[in-house]
Formats: structure tokens, sequence, C-alpha cells
């Protein structure tokens, strides 16, 4: 106030005054807003008010808002494979001479085709109709309407691609309805909901008449797919014909380096990329983890199937190792909301949340420790994770190899040994990234799907590259690029830094 008598003494003016006080009063306002004491309060840009996050109430009121269209099953494009080419090469003419940022500018122009209905509606409502039917379980006792609630990366989306744009948060990407303007070609098949809920058989028909629909486009015989996503989110999905689409972008959980899953030369990280599973657990937001700050007591939690196959038998070895120790605490997952609410309580009230590997070497209870602020302690030594070109994990989780998880005592003292700023460090940090593994409608920035789009970007010039060479090559070129990027991400204890 000094300054301000000054600055009035030399005006000689009250109207100073006047101007001045205001502007005192809104950075004093601005100040207090964005000064919270809560140390888990980060701005999030632009956000909707009120995101639906359930995969089941966002469908039914998807369905419920966009009635089934007719589609007689007419191929996306009457363009041929020539003329589209020959359109393509101008569009993408113009847009090098007339963008400084092209081919790596966003948004990334996405064409999503309109596949007949009993590849995209039918699935939908058939989910719609029986998801209440909990006896529906797989041949390890898992509820199947789960698995596809955790795997529902192709609804998020499709949803947020076919959105009308007024209603679009995202800048990242934008559908075009020219196929000779789009960077990439969305596949809205829903691979995981026909697996589980159709008929082995009838599935499989199903899986080749996609096929065929897919690779009869034109656009697809001109880049044998390099430009396409196809989201195979489950391991088992789009199974037995997915040998066909390899050079698509496939849409994965992980990237299982032993073969048990994918086949050698199917999945790589600089082809494909790794999504998370939708969470099956709430999200512990910033007045929560305030909340249950001082409420985490339990040193390291698991709650889930303790026998898996393949990597997951790590699981059996770990219980054996820590069942009974101070601090620890191991259970059995049920299903349904029960076990949703113990697990979430669970984690809640933890500091380190156990994520060994499970039949894959992913698993979705890495995702729900994320979101409910409980630090993962990660034993998967193949695994591979979402977004990692954008996402530094070492900051919010530990990674420890499974040979040394085993070993009598090792992980407790090394879990004891992290001292508690580096606790509250990392504890901070998941409070910024949980947003990012938040499935919601409408996508939000910085959302899973804003940050796939973010992840495509890095890619758009490697497929132009080995689309335009796949183009050109005469019988005689060496056609197999000689290159052989595909290591396996073994994991090593965190340094805490």
């Amino acid at each position: 106030m000094a300054l301000l008598g000054k600055q009035n003494q030399r005006s000689k003016s009250p109207f100073l005054l006047l101007l001045t006080l205001p502007l005192l009063a809104f950075s004093f306002l601005f100040f207090y807003h964005f000064s919270s004491p809560n140390p888990y309060q980060f701005p999030i840009p632009n956000p909707s008010s009120n995101p639906q996050t359930s995969f089941v109430a966002s469908l039914d009121q998807f369905l419920l808002t966009h009635p089934t269209p007719y589609n007689n099953g007419v191929t996306g494009s009457e363009k041929k494979e020539e003329e589209l080419d020959k359109l393509m090469f101008n569009s993408q003419t113009q847009r090098l001479y007339g963008d400084p940022h092209y081919p790596v500018a966003f948004p990334i122009k996405v064409y999503v085709y309109d596949m007949p209905t009993k590849f995209t509606y039918d699935l939908l409502s058939l989910f719609a109709k029986s998801y209440k039917d909990t006896s529906n379980l797989t041949s390890n006792g898992s509820p199947v309407h789960r698995l596809i609630e955790q795997h529902s990366i192709d609804y998020w989306l499709w949803a947020d691609l076919i959105a009308p744009e007024s209603e679009r948060l995202l800048k990242t990407v934008v559908r075009v309805d020219k196929q000779e303007e789009a960077d990439l070609f969305y596949i809205p098949f829903f691979t995981t909901i026909s697996f589980f809920l159709m008929e082995k058989q009838q599935c499989k028909a199903l899986y080749r008449e996609a096929l065929k629909w897919i690779t009869d486009q034109p656009a697809w015989k001109r880049s044998e797919g390099r430009d396409h996503i196809l989201p195979v989110h489950h391991p088992w999905s789009f199974k037995s014909v997915r040998r066909f689409v390899k050079k698509a972008i496939w849409l994965l959980p992980d990237m299982d380096s032993t073969g048990n899953w994918y086949k050698p030369g199917q999945v790589f990280l600089e082809k494909d990329l790794i999504l998370p599973y939708v969470p099956n657990v709430e999200l512990c937001d910033a007045k929560c983890l305030a909340a249950t700050e001082l409420k985490r007591t339990t040193l390291i939690f698991f709650r889930g199937r303790l026998k898996r196959n393949a990597g997951g038998k790590i699981r059996a070895k770990l219980v054996s190792e820590l069942s009974g120790a101070e601090g620890v605490v191991i259970e059995e997952g049920t299903a349904g909301e029960g076990g949703k609410l113990a697990a979430q309580n669970g984690m809640r009230k933890s500091i380190f949340c156990l994520s060994p590997a499970g039949d894959t070497p992913s698993s979705a209870r890495l995702f729900d420790a994320i979101v409910s602020g409980c630090i993962p302690v990660i034993v998967s030594d193949e695994l591979e994770l979402p977004f990692e070109g954008i996402l530094d994990y070492r900051k919010i989780a530990v990674f420890v190899s499974s040979g040394d998880a085993v070993q009598p005592g090792w992980l407790l003292n090394f879990l004891k040994s992290i001292t508690r700023s580096q606790i509250s460090e990392m504890r901070r940090n998941l409070a910024k990234y949980s947003r990012h593994f938040v499935y919601s409608n409408p996508a939000q920035p910085l959302g899973p799907e804003d940050l796939v789009w973010r992840m495509m970007a890095g890619k758009l010039v490697n497929i132009k590259l080995h689309t335009r060479r796949s183009q050109r090559l005469v019988k005689e070129s060496r056609s197999i690029c000689s290159c052989d990027c595909r290591r396996a991400n073994e994991t090593i204890p965190t340094p805490i830094l």
C-alpha cells in the first residue's frame, strides 16, 4: 500500500487508485485460488465438468443417443486404389508446402470407417443387453463382462472420434470425411466383445467377414494396412486371423515376447501402441489423496488371483515369500462389487501395491494402483508400458526383477529402505499422472485417449516412410528391413533418487 500511496501522490488524482484496487483484488483471488495447500491438487487443462468414466453408464447413454444406423455392408469407399493414391498425393503435397510443421503437425487427421453394424453397434448392443449376467465366466473364473470393460479401449476411442466436433475437447486429433485427407484410418471393430459373447465358430466367421471387409478397402490395399489402426486389446482378440493384418497398428495391452500370445514379428514398439487397461476401481482424486494420507498404514498390498499361467506363476512364489510378514496384506480376489470395493479400500490404505505379471506381462492391477495413489511395485520382467514415450514410470513406481523379488527377505528390506520423503515425492507424481489412465466421455485433455494421439504423432513419419517404400520396391529389391528393434524390456530394481 506504501507503493500505491506514492503513485497516488505523484498522480495527484484518485482515479489511479480506483483502477488499481480491482487489479489488486483480482490478483489476491487468483493467488488464493491456485495456492491450495493440498499437495495433490494440479490444474487440468480445459476439463469437462462432469465426464462419464463408467463404461456401462457411458455405453447406455451412447446407445440411447446414437440409434443404430442403417448400413447394408457397402464398402467404406467407392474410390479405386489408384484414384485414392493420386488424391492422397495431392493432399499431402498441399500440406507439405502449406504447413511448416507437416508431417508431425496436430491435429492428426483420422478417417473412421463406417463399417457394417454387425461389427459395431450390434456388438455394443449385445453387451448392453447381457452385462448383468454375472454367471458368464471365463475358463479361469473371471467375469466375462468385467474383462470386456477392462479392455474397452475400442469403445472410448471410437466414441470420441465420432462425437460432434462441438462436443469434443481433444485438439490432438480430428475426424475427416475424405480418405485422401487422412493421416491414419481407424477400424471400429469390437474384437473383444465378439470373442467373449459370441459362440466360438460364430465369432471366427465374423472375424473372417471383418478381415475381408477391411482388406478389400482401397486405402488398406494402398498401404497394406500400415496406416490403419486396429484395436485388439485383449490378447485373444482377432487371434484366428490377425496374422493377415500384422502390418497394421495394433492397440495392445502389452507385448508378450515369450510367444504365448503373439507370434514373433507380429508386434513391436515401433509399429504398435500399448494402452492401459480401464481401471476397476474409482479414481482417488486430490481430495481423496489428502484424506488417505495418514491412513496408509499397510506397507504392501495385493488382492487378486493368486494362481496364474505363464509369467503369472511368479504370484505363487511371491505369496509364499510375503505371507504373514508384518505390514503385508495379501488376499485372494473375488468378483463383483464386493471384490471391487475390497480392492479399492485396500489400495487406499497402503503405501505400496504389488503388481506382478498376470497371464500376460501386464495386469489391470497396475492401473488400479495408480489411480488409487498406491505406489506400484512391478514384478514383471517382460512388461511394456503405455505412453512410455511421454510418461516416466520410474517416478511413480518401483521396478523389481523377479529373481530379486523371491529372495528371502529381499523385497521387504528394499521397500523399507525407501525414505518417507521419497515416498511423498512418488505419491505427488502419482497424483499428477492418474489423469492419464482414466477413460471418459467426453475424452479429456491429457487423458489416455489424448495420449494415444500424441504417441501416434511420433509414428507418422515412419508409417509414411514404410508405406512409400513398399509402393516403389521392385521384385529384386531387398523388401525386408534389416533393423531389429524388438528387444525385451527387462526390469531391474529402480534406483530411488
